[in-house]
């Protein structure tokens, strides 16, 4: 019972991530929030964030399964979390403000 609980803690850590990065970018961050783009230290937190998070992914697919597999299962979560962010952003932008509880920190330049 413990390994499904991981594997979905990996994807989820990988979709979160993923958002993360997306919304560190200038181009997404007004598809989501209508602002020019976020602030620079908004956008090295995302960074930050997303990096932990894929990097947290990484952790829990290794403490599931063996390197070789693990890294496998990894790659495969990576891109489907792309492949998720990417349809959000084409078709439910808002839904990643849930990833970015407080706006504050809009260029207005």
């Amino acid at each position: 019972m413990r390994d499904p609980l991981l594997l979905a803690g990996a994807l989820a850590c990988a979709i979160a991530g993923m958002g993360w990065l997306a919304l560190a970018m200038e181009a997404h961050w007004p598809q989501v929030f209508g602002a020019r783009g976020p602030a620079p230290r908004i956008a090295k937190l995302l960074h930050t964030l997303g990096a932990g998070a894929i990097t947290a992914s990484l952790a829990l697919c290794l403490a599931v399964d063996h390197a070789t597999m693990a890294v496998l299962v990894w790659i495969m979560a990576l891109a489907g979390a792309a492949l998720t962010i990417a349809f959000m952003l084409a078709h439910k932008a808002h839904w990643l403000r849930l990833l970015v509880p407080l706006r504050t920190g809009s260029r207005t330049d």
